[in-house]
């Protein structure tokens, strides 16, 4: 078959697809996307289609196995659509002031926590908040690497339950 008449044999029953392309669907521009992609793809396999079988079938097909593989491509991409309004953008020329305050008295708070741990806690808690590996401050204090984990796990452990008293 000559590509003339495979063009001349698509024409003719391409208006067949686009009902089932909307059914499919269930949205006019989807639709038309799914029929040009359709005829798209029955162009670049022509040399697919057997010759004496039915066309309309096989177009049918094409559709069906795209829509199939683009719902499948969908669904694992999980796309959440928002369709609340963008006010946010309403007051863009409006700066915000930060509140450096709150966050200073904070790391005050954490600091003063911090020197008040006992002397076996503090000093492998302060090297490590200072950067050093584990390793290292092990080599540093002359103690083995199980005990500055040891130190600094219960140094955090006792940050953090003074901490959550204020």
């Amino acid at each position: 078959m000559s590509t003339v008449e495979f063009n001349q044999m698509l024409v003719s029953n391409a208006e067949f697809l686009k009902p089932f392309a909307a059914t499919l669907t269930r949205d006019t521009e989807a639709a038309k996307d799914l029929f040009q992609e359709t005829l798209y793809r029955a162009l670049a396999n022509k040399e697919k289609y057997n010759v004496g079988t039915n066309i309309k079938a096989w177009l049918y097909t094409i559709m069906r196995n795209i829509f199939i593989n683009n719902y499948r491509r969908r669904s694992k991409q999980n796309v959440v659509f928002d369709n609340t309004p963008n006010d946010f953008l309403l007051n863009l020329n409006q700066a915000s002031v930060t509140n450096e305050a709150i966050s200073k008295i904070n790391m005050k708070e954490v600091h003063e926590a911090i020197f008040n741990l006992p002397e076996i806690f503090k000093n492998p808690f302060l090297l490590y908040y200072d950067g050093f590996k584990y390793h290292e401050i092990a080599d540093m204090l002359s103690e083995p690497l199980g005990t500055i984990k040891s130190r600094i796990h219960f140094a955090r452990k006792l940050l953090k339950a003074h901490i959550e008293r204020f």
